[in-house]
């Protein structure tokens, strides 16, 4: 491909909306434009790193016994009605209405469609295992689409379905999968790492794993132990409970509650200055909304709560939202920063956090404005009828498992497992004859790559300042040749026989010939993230040599010109 000819459109400067490294890289790059919020074209250079993670997905999942298929976007509604995803998965879902008013959806994800049709031609364990995949683009209304592919309405995405006739070989595909995605991650030079996680809208009772490509973009916090194989995302993180608390102290030991004056401090911050007391000391009591209930969840004053955990435990909510000042007027005729867990409503449903429920004097909203408690102690001033599990972990806390302190990192989700047991074979009437030819359900798993995600989240690992630094294996082309003066006939011929000889041997190779200053196409070169350059000037070829410059480590060499190709097939089959 010649430089001259290529639908490349590079920009000097990002766009101002664009806020992480691989939203302004792959912008400015020419790989990506923006269609509308949350909707991205992938214009040439782009749609060929998709094309090649696409591939390489497709050869891991071949290999792991995969078949690949290709589902309907256009979904009806009576599946997801029959599973109760059409209500659960809310306004994240494109809904459309047929010129028959027949309810439809763009599909967020295709489990109730590859079940049914499981369901219609596969009846006897002997058809079984089966793995069926697809890549496909997805659709999801995002309430706040951003940071470029990290997080749209469209995207593309890989999606494989297993069917077993036991938990046990239902276990034997999660496992094939999750070997494959190591493969392929690694194969896409991506740092990964598993990491326990929260099921969300797809379920299942057989546990997740997301695989976080560990980036400090990443909007998802993970905590892992250096000491054991323990890594969860921190919305499904266990805390550890702390130790079991001695009896609620008597009136002696621990005095009174009391009321103390707390005008226009409505934050821990604000009340933990104005009384002296660290934030450890506070309770926190945050009121939400789900579907029409009200429900008042305490945490300790230094911690945030789990919004995932809370709607596990007291759930599920279709809607599940943080009650506003209105809301909080009605229940407790006070603002935010005053509400508390002693005489609470008993329209508030109460749960508190198991950290929050030992005993100890703290201090709490008193429910009017402008007041506090304190030396409140749970389980004397306020009922324990519900303690759980109900904030975020974070990097410092003991492991769940071996106690050592986790650490931290942030991660960009780019494949995750499920194995969903028999919810959607249950709920579709989805059976065959096992051996003893009875009825039984299948069971199943469903399984994600992000290739869009993917994409980005390699810009994200590998960028620097002066552009993107891409994996060889996933790279648009492998090669680009710059000649110094494209006026010089020498200096053109050699380079053009270079860019000749180099598509003959295999190499993906891009010739910059565009009547250019030679600070411009190092730029773009830089930029788009070629993994090679080589450069050709009248002074080289005096010496019979060219100029090879790695992307990666930024190292120059000069190469007999003779042996270029052979030096750049050696450096991609080394890689």
């Amino acid at each position: 491909m010649k430089m001259s000819r290529l639908f490349a459109p590079t920009l000097r400067e990002a766009p101002a909306e664009a806020e992480i490294a691989s939203h302004k890289l792959l912008l400015r790059a020419g790989f990506i434009r923006k269609s509308t919020a949350g909707i991205y074209t992938y214009l040439p250079l782009g749609w060929r790193v998709i094309r090649k993670i696409e591939q390489i997905v497709r050869e891991e999942m071949n290999a792991a016994g995969g078949q690949e298929i290709m589902l309907p976007v256009v979904q009806p509604a009576e599946l997801w009605q029959a599973t109760g995803r059409w209500e659960l998965y809310g306004p994240e879902m494109f809904r459309l209405r047929d010129r028959h008013s027949r309810e439809f959806c763009l599909g967020p994800t295709h489990e109730e469609i590859i079940t049914e049709l499981v369901k219609s031609d596969v009846h006897s364990y002997k058809q079984l295992p089966l793995l069926l995949y697809q890549i496909q683009n997805k659709y999801r209304d995002e309430r706040r689409p951003r940071f470029g592919l990290m997080r749209g309405r469209e995207f593309i995405m890989m999606d494989l379905y297993s069917f077993d006739r036991s938990p046990e070989g239902a276990r034997e595909s999660y496992a094939r999968m999750q070997t494959a995605y190591e493969a392929i991650f690694r194969r896409c030079g991506l740092s990964c790492r598993a990491v326990e996680a929260d099921a969300g809208a797809i379920g299942g009772s057989g546990g997740t794993h997301e695989f976080m490509a560990l980036a400090e973009a990443g909007e998802a916090e993970v905590v892992f132990c250096p000491d054991c194989a323990y890594a969860a995302n921190t919305e499904k993180a266990e805390c550890v409970p702390p130790p079991a608390a001695a009896p609620s102290p008597s009136p002696i030991a621990a005095p009174p509650r009391a009321e103390v004056a707390t005008p226009g401090a409505r934050t821990i911050e604000e009340v933990s200055a104005l009384l002296g007391l660290p934030p450890e000391r506070f309770l926190k009591t945050l009121v939400y909304k789900g579907d029409g209930q009200y429900l008042a969840v305490v945490v300790r004053g230094d911690r945030t709560a789990n919004e995932v955990k809370i709607n596990n435990c007291l759930g599920p909510f279709r809607d599940l939202r943080l009650a506003d000042e209105d809301d909080l007027a009605a229940l407790v005729a006070c603002g935010s920063g005053f509400v508390g867990p002693v005489d609470l409503p008993a329209a508030a449903r109460l749960a508190v956090d198991s950290e929050a429920a030992v005993s100890a004097a703290f201090v709490c909203g008193a429910n009017r404005p402008d007041v506090h408690w304190r030396d409140v102690v749970p389980g004397r001033d306020f009922p324990l009828s519900l303690t759980a599990d109900l904030r975020l972990a974070r990097a410092g806390e003991p492991c769940p498992r071996c106690g050592a302190a986790l650490s931290g990192a942030r991660g960009i989700e780019v494949g995750q497992v499920f194995n969903l047991g028999q919810k959607y074979s249950d709920a579709l009437s989805a059976r065959f004859l096992n051996e003893a030819g009875k009825s039984q359900s299948f069971y199943m798993g469903c399984y994600g790559i992000g290739v869009s995600r993917a994409m980005a989240a390699a810009v994200e690992q590998r960028g620097d300042e002066s552009g993107i630094i891409w994996p060889l294996a996933i790279a648009p082309y492998h090669c680009v040749v710059v000649p110094v003066n494209e006026k010089d006939p020498a200096v053109m011929a050699a380079a053009m026989a270079l860019y000749d000889e180099l598509r003959a041997a295999g190499v993906e190779t891009v010739l910059d010939d565009r009547p250019e200053r030679l600070g411009v196409k190092f730029k773009d070169a830089d930029l788009i993230g070629f993994p090679l350059r080589l450069v050709v000037s009248a002074a080289n070829l005096a010496q019979g040599q060219a100029e090879l410059k790695r992307r990666q480590t930024g190292d120059l060499e000069f190469i007999p010109l003779t042996e270029a190709v052979a030096r750049v097939r050696l450096i991609l089959e080394e890689n």
